[in-house]
C-alpha cells in the first residue's frame, strides 16, 4: 500500500471520488479520521488536500491515467456540476452526458479512467443530481452510474463510511484490510483449504492463496488443510507435492492437515453413481470438438436423456478402462442453454489409463477438479473457499454440486487474481522457458515461482504485507512491482549489513539462446589512488556493519596510502577538488593521470581530514589496495531483466518473438573482506550499489551475489530497449554490445523507430493524384521540397 487518504465522515460534500480511486487502484488505504478537515492524501513523501488531484495521483498510480484533453474537460465539469443550482442548466448538463454515453461505455477510451471517477464522485456528492437521476430521464447515464457504483472497489469504500459513521468514526484503515471478514465465520470453527494441483512448482499467484488461506484460518483460530488435488495422473508427480510443500515452508506457510483428493476416490465414484441413478447425470461420448461446439451453441447431446441403465452400463465400462470405456465420460446433468456457459452440462468423470502416483493401477476413471472440488471440501468440513474471480462463473457450478448431492454447504469467498507486469504465470510458458534453457531452472531468480523470487531477495513478510494490503478487491489488473519491492525495502534496510565493492572489470552479458552470446570486457575499471598523510602500514578498525542499527555487527575496514576506487567516480574528479572518503574523511585530488583513450589509470589525493564533509558533492566508496596480509574477495554481482519484453501477452501473441535478448548481467567486483563471514541467504547493501542477496560460490569459487530491486523505477523498469540515462551496468552492457552490431536497418525516417522499412503503398508519394473529381481545395504533399 503505497499511501493513506484520511477522510472525516462529516466532510461535506464527502469526496466520493477519493475514496472510489483509492479502493480501486489500492494505492492507498482510506482512514478515517473525524477531526480531519476535508481530505488529505499522503504518498510518497507529499501531502495533497485537493480531491481533483488526489484522483489524478492515484490514477496514474493505477495505470488508469489519461492525458487526452476529454480528462480535463471532466474535471472542470466535476469541478462546476455540484454548484449550478438552476434544474434547467443542471439537466443540461446531464442531457448531454446522457447522450455522449448512448454509444460508449467509458467516458474517455475503452477502459475506466480517472475522468470516470470525478465525475461520478461529483454526481454521487450531490442530492440534487441524485434525485434528477432517479427521474430516468437519463437511461444511458444512468447505467453508467450504476456500473460504478457495483463495482466492489466502490462498494468497499461505501461500506467503509458507513461502517466509520455507524462506530463514530475511530481512526480505523479500512480500504485493503479484511475487517469485513469471512461470510458466517465464527471463531474457531473456519476451516480453509490450500488445493494445488502436484504438477510444478508455486510461483506468486499461489503465494497469495496460500497465505489467504492461512491468514483467515489464524484470524478465527481455525484450521488450513493442504490437499494435494491428484485428480489427473498425466500431470502429478510425487516430487512435485515435495517440492510444494518445500515451497509453502518457504512462504512460512503451514497446514494443520495434509490430506488428497485421491483419498476420496472411493466416495467421489459413488456420489458420480448416486447422481446418475436420480438422473442427474450421463454417460456421453461426443466426440471432443462436437461437445465443445454443442455446448457453445446450447445444443443437447444425443445421449442427454438416455436411460440410468444405459448410463449405469456405459461407466462402468469406463470403470474397467476398456476400449469402449475410454470414449465415454460422464456429464452433470445442469442445462444446455444456459447463459453461464459453466452450466451447461460440464464432464464430472473421465478415463485416463496412466498409472497414478498414489493409487497405482486401482482407477482407470478419475473425477474432473469442479467435480472433486466442492465435494472433498464438503466432506473435510472446509466452511469458506478461497478463490479467485475467474472461477466466478463456475461458482453456480460449485453449488450445484453440493445441492445435487444433499451435503453440507460451503461459503465461497472471491478475491482477484494476481497479475503483474512483464510476468507469466502459465506453467506451460514457464515450462517452455526451463525447456529451452533460457533459465537456469525452476528457482532462477528471473522466473516469478516461489523459490525464484525467494532467491531474487524478497522477503516472506514483504509478501505477507503485499498479499494482504490487496484485501477484498475484485479488481483484475496487471500490478507494478514496484510497491512489493518498496514494502521489500522497508524491511531489509534497517537490518541489512553494508559492505564495500569496487567494479574490477567490465560488464557479462548473456543473451538467450535465441541471440549470439556477447562478452563485453572493458579491464581495469578500478583506478590505484594514491593519498598522501595516509598511514604508512595498512590499519585495521573496528567500524559498524550499519551506522543506525549497532545490533547488525561490527566489521573489519582496512586503512591504507593506497587505495582502489571506481573508473566512473575517478572521471567525475576535477582537480584540486575535494571529496569525501566514506568512513575516513576528506581528501583533495592534486593529480589525475589519464590514457590516450581518456580513461583514469591512477589518481593521486592529500589527505584533509579537517575538512566538512557536509560541504563535499561527493562522498566515494574504496577499498584499501589488496596486500597479502589483507586480501581483498573476487565476487560477481548479477542483475537480471524481465524475460519478455512485453507488458502483458495476448491470447494470439507468439511467446517466442517477445523473449528479452539479454536477461542477465554479471559484473565483476573487489569485495571488502568481511563477506567471507556470509551464509547462503544472508541479505546485504553494497553501498552506493544496491541490496543483494548472497547466492552462494560459483563453480569457480567466487561468491555471487543477486540484486534485489529497491522499486525505485531505475530497478525494476524493463532494461530492454530503455533510453533513460542513469548509467546502470545493464545499460552499459548494452552500450558495449551495441557497438559490435553492425547489421543495422537504414531508414530515411528522421526519427528514431523500432519498425521495420516497407515500400511506400503508392509509390512515389509525389507522383500520386487524386483518381475522383474532388470538391476539397488543393494542398501542397507534406512530402515537396
Amino acid at each position: 500500500m503505497a499511501g493513506t487518504l484520511t477522510l472525516s465522515t462529516k466532510t461535506s460534500p464527502f469526496p466520493w471520488a477519493a475514496a472510489a480511486i483509492a479502493t480501486y487502484t489500492e494505492k492507498a488505504e482510506l482512514s478515517f479520521d473525524e477531526s480531519a478537515s476535508g481530505v488529505t492524501l499522503d504518498f510518497e513523501g507529499s501531502k495533497i488536500t485537493d480531491e481533483a488531484e488526489i484522483v489524478r495521483t492515484l490514477a496514474k498510480a493505477g495505470g488508469l491515467s489519461d492525458e487526452s484533453t476529454k480528462t480535463q474537460t471532466y474535471f472542470e465539469l466535476a469541478k462546476t456540476l455540484p454548484k449550478v443550482t438552476a434544474v434547467p442548466a443542471i439537466l443540461t448538463s446531464l442531457d448531454s452526458l446522457d447522450d455522449y454515453l448512448a454509444f460508449r461505455t467509458f467516458l474517455v477510451g475503452h477502459d475506466i479512467t480517472a475522468a470516470d471517477f470525478i465525475v461520478w464522485g461529483a454526481l454521487k456528492a450531490s442530492v440534487k443530481l441524485i434525485g434528477l437521476l432517479k427521474n430516468n430521464k437519463h437511461v444511458h447515464l444512468s447505467r453508467w452510474y450504476s456500473y460504478i457504483e457495483a463495482l466492489d472497489s466502490t462498494q468497499l469504500a461505501q461500506t467503509s463510511f458507513i461502517e466509520a459513521k455507524a462506530s463514530k468514526a475511530r481512526s480505523n484503515k479500512t480500504a485493503a484490510s479484511f475487517a469485513l471478514g469471512l461470510q458466517n465465520a465464527k471463531e474457531g470453527e473456519v476451516v480453509t483449504r490450500f488445493p494445488p494441483e502436484p504438477s510444478g512448482y508455486l510461483h506468486i499467484g499461489h503465494a497469495k492463496a496460500a497465505m489467504l488461506n492461512q491468514y483467515f484460518a489464524k484470524m478465527y483460530k481455525g484450521k488450513l488443510i493442504i490437499r494435494f488435488d491428484d485428480t489427473n495422473p498425466t500431470k502429478e508427480r510425487t516430487e512435485f507435492e515435495e517440492t510444494i510443500l518445500e515451497d509453502l515452508s518457504l512462504l512460512d506457510v503451514h497446514g494443520d492437515i495434509l490430506t488428497h483428493t485421491s483419498d476420496y476416490f472411493d466416495k467421489l465414484y459413488e456420489l458420480a453413481l448416486q447422481l446418475i441413478k436420480e438422473g442427474k447425470a450421463y454417460a456421453d461420448d461426443t466426440e471432443q470438438a462436437q461437445m465443445r461446439d454443442e455446448r457453445f451453441k446450447g445444443i443437447a447431446s444425443k445421449h442427454r436423456d438416455d436411460g440410468v441403465e444405459d448410463n449405469l452400463k456405459h461407466f462402468a465400462e469406463m470403470k474397467t478402462g476398456s476400449e469402449e470405456g475410454v470414449r465415454w465420460c460422464v456429464r452433470a446433468k445442469m442445462s444446455v442453454d444456459n447463459p453461464n456457459k459453466a452450466l451447461r452440462d460440464p464432464v464430472i468423470y473421465r478415463c485416463n489409463l496412466l498409472h497414478h502416483h498414489r493409487t497405482g493401477d486401482k482407477w482407470k476413471v478419475y473425477p474432473t477438479y469442479d467435480f472433486a472440488c466442492p465435494v472433498v471440501d464438503s466432506i473435510e468440513g472446509v466452511t469458506h473457499a478461497l478463490r479467485t474471480n475467474e472461477y466466478r462463473d463456475r461458482n453456480p457450478q460449485y453449488y450445484w454440486m453440493i445441492e445435487a448431492l444433499g451435503l453440507r454447504p460451503v461459503h465461497i469467498w472471491d478475491f482477484s487474481r494476481l497479475n503483474f507486469i512483464y510476468t507469466l504465470l502459465s506453467k506451460r510458458k514457464l515450462h517452455w522457458f526451463v525447456d529451452s534453457g533460457l533459465v537456469r531452472g525452476w528457482d532462477d531468480p528471473r522466473f516469478p515461482t516461489v523459490r525464484g523470487i525467494r532467491r531474487r531477495g524478497l522477503t516472506v513478510e514483504a509478501l505477507r504485507q503485499f498479499m494482504l494490503a490487496q484485501g477484498p478487491s475484485q479488481a483484475i489488473v496487471s500490478l507494478e512491482w514496484d510497491t512489493l519491492w518498496t514494502l521489500n525495502k522497508k524491511i531489509i534496510d534497517p537490518i541489512a549489513p553494508r559492505f564495500w565493492a569496487i567494479e574490477k572489470e567490465g560488464m557479462y552479458v548473456f543473451r538467450s539462446v535465441f541471440f549470439d552470446l556477447h562478452v563485453s570486457d572493458t579491464p581495469f575499471n578500478r583506478v590505484p589512488v594514491k593519498v598522501n598523510g595516509g598511514p604508512t602500514t595498512p590499519e585495521v578498525k573496528t567500524l559498524p556493519k550499519h551506522k543506525k542499527n549497532p545490533d547488525v555487527g561490527e566489521k573489519k575496514t582496512v586503512f591504507a596510502s593506497q587505495l582502489l576506487i571506481e573508473q566512473e567516480d575517478a572521471l567525475s574528479f576535477e582537480d584540486q577538488e575535494e571529496v569525501t572518503l566514506m568512513d575516513w574523511g576528506n581528501a583533495i585530488v592534486r593529480k589525475k593521470n589519464l590514457d590516450d583513450s581518456g580513461k583514469v589509470i591512477s589518481i593521486e589525493v592529500d589527505l584533509h581530514l579537517e575538512g566538512d564533509f557536509r560541504k563535499t558533492k561527493k562522498k566515494i566508496t574504496w577499498l584499501a589496495a589488496p596486500t597479502p596480509e589483507h586480501p581483498l574477495i573476487d565476487a560477481t554481482l548479477l542483475d537480471y531483466d524481465y524475460l519478455i519484453t512485453k507488458k502483458k501477452l495476448e491470447e494470439n501473441d507468439e511467446l517466442k518473438d517477445f523473449v528479452t535478448p539479454e536477461t542477465e548481467f554479471r559484473e565483476e567486483v573487489y569485495a571488502d573482506a568481511n563477506i567471507v563471514d556470509l551464509k547462503k541467504g544472508d541479505i546485504i547493501q553494497f553501498e552506493r550499489k544496491g541490496y543483494y542477496i548472497f547466492d552462494g560460490k560459483s563453480q569457480d569459487g567466487k561468491p555471487e551475489f543477486i540484486h534485489i530491486p529497491d522499486g525505485r523505477a531505475a530497478s525494476i523498469a524493463s532494461k530492454a530497449g530503455s533510453t533513460a540515462d542513469t548509467p546502470t551496468p545493464a545499460r552499459q552492457a548494452r552500450a558495449e554490445a551495441k557497438k559490435l552490431e553492425s547489421m543495422k536497418p537504414t531508414s530515411d525516417t528522421p526519427v528514431d523507430t523500432k519498425m521495420y522499412q516497407i515500400p511506400q503503398v503508392y509509390g512515389d508519394l509525389k507522383s500520386v493524384e487524386t483518381p475522383v473529381e474532388t470538391k476539397m481545395y488543393k494542398t501542397n504533399n507534406i512530402y515537396d521540397s
